[in-house]
């Protein structure tokens, strides 16, 4: 049978695991009413913690109970798509004035002959305008208006204004709606301090972790059961730990430990081998990404801290790059806001997402020559 785990990027896990309370509040949000905090929410966390996955997953909440959902990515042309969904909503609903016949042109009479009056060129409403209108019937029938927009960052700013302005207006007015953003947390940290996004820094933030390593346990083991594939306990322990409770590498050991299934049965050397695919698997498409992001600087301290085998001091991170500790702290502090490293108590900083130490090591030169390089 088809491998049942989903290591994809935005792709629904067979089980969802450790976003129970993140979902809980969207659905006492829907049900209190205008008004209820979870309505207006930020959902962040590093890549790979499931960020888009919990989106898809509060749509199908508002959808199972009867509210239209717009869902859409922060790229070019972000405010348009969203206008242009809402009038092609209202235009699908059965109270809708566009489930009518359209009218195509009449004829009216005059001296000489008759003469062929062209129809008004079809409405353009604005968002405001769109949303107020698709929101009427849809607030008549007990329901309402979700808008998610995934991936929320700098380069798309003046839509994510306009739109942040529109909610604001429709939150005022008591409006059955609801607006979910997410994004990277140094993405929500660039949308949170603009001067115009105000109406956002009171919106429920929702910072998306690790999950148990005993929910875990608990998924994988589902997961490969209801494949009809058994795992030994020892090699679901070998599994487990291996992720983490990173949710992204829980898919990604998964599908490859499944792989490696022999006679229907995932035995300890099996499931070594691979969390060694998984973690390659994870270094090409996460760490790389992440990496990608940064600046040399930023790059060049990572691979300070990753020189040793746990959290590292930032003493010695900044002798090991030769700068005093107020040069150590901004770059601290922007790989912290950018989710890739994390406080591990006081004067300590350590990795957010697992394996990026045993990444860097493997790839120091090439990082360390690009820091050089830049410095130059």
């Amino acid at each position: 049978m088809p491998n049942p785990f989903t290591p994809t990027a935005g792709a629904r896990p067979p089980v969802l695991i450790g976003r129970d309370a993140v979902l809980e509040d969207f659905r006492i949000a829907l049900e209190d009413g205008p008004g209820a905090p979870g309505r207006l929410s930020l959902v962040t966390g590093a890549r790979g913690v499931g960020k888009t996955v919990v989106l898809a997953e509060l749509t199908e909440i508002a959808r199972t109970t009867g509210w239209v959902t717009i869902d859409e990515t922060a790229t070019p042309g972000l405010l348009e798509r969203v206008r242009l969904s809402a009038v092609r909503a209202f235009e699908t609903l059965d109270l809708a004035p566009g489930k009518r016949r359209a009218l195509t042109g009449f004829t009216v009479g005059r001296l000489g002959g008759a003469q062929f009056v062209p129809p008004p060129p079809p409405r353009s409403p604005g968002l405001r305008e769109a949303l107020e209108e698709l929101l009427s019937p849809v607030e008549e029938r007990g329901s309402g208006l979700l808008v998610t927009i995934d991936e929320v960052h700098r380069k798309e700013i003046d839509d994510l204004r306009q739109i942040a302005a529109t909610f604001q207006h429709l939150v005022r007015e008591d409006r059955d709606v609801a607006l979910v953003v997410a994004g990277l947390p140094s993405a929500v940290h660039d949308l949170l301090n603009d001067d115009v996004l105000t109406f956002l820094r009171r919106a429920d933030r929702q910072t998306l972790a690790d999950v148990p390593l005993d929910d875990v346990r608990v998924a994988l083991s589902t997961t490969i059961a209801g494949s009809e594939v058994d795992i030994t306990e020892e090699a679901l322990d070998v599994a487990t730990t291996a992720t983490g409770g990173y949710p992204f590498m829980v898919q990604l050991v998964g599908y490859h430990v499944w792989r490696r299934a022999d006679d229907g049965v995932i035995e300890v050397e099996a499931a070594a081998a691979g969390v060694a695919a998984a973690q390659v698997r994870l270094g090409s498409t996460v760490h790389e990404a992440n990496l990608a992001s940064l600046s040399a600087v930023d790059r060049t301290y990572l691979v300070a801290m990753a020189q040793d085998d746990g959290p590292s001091r930032t003493s010695a991170v900044a002798a090991r790059m030769s700068r005093d500790m107020q040069y150590q702290n901004v770059y601290r502090d922007r790989l912290i806001t950018a989710g890739i490293i994390k406080p591990a108590g006081h004067g300590l900083v350590d990795f957010a997402v697992p394996y990026l130490r045993e990444y860097l090591r493997d790839h120091a030169a090439r990082y360390e020559m690009q820091g050089r390089l830049t410095e130059e």
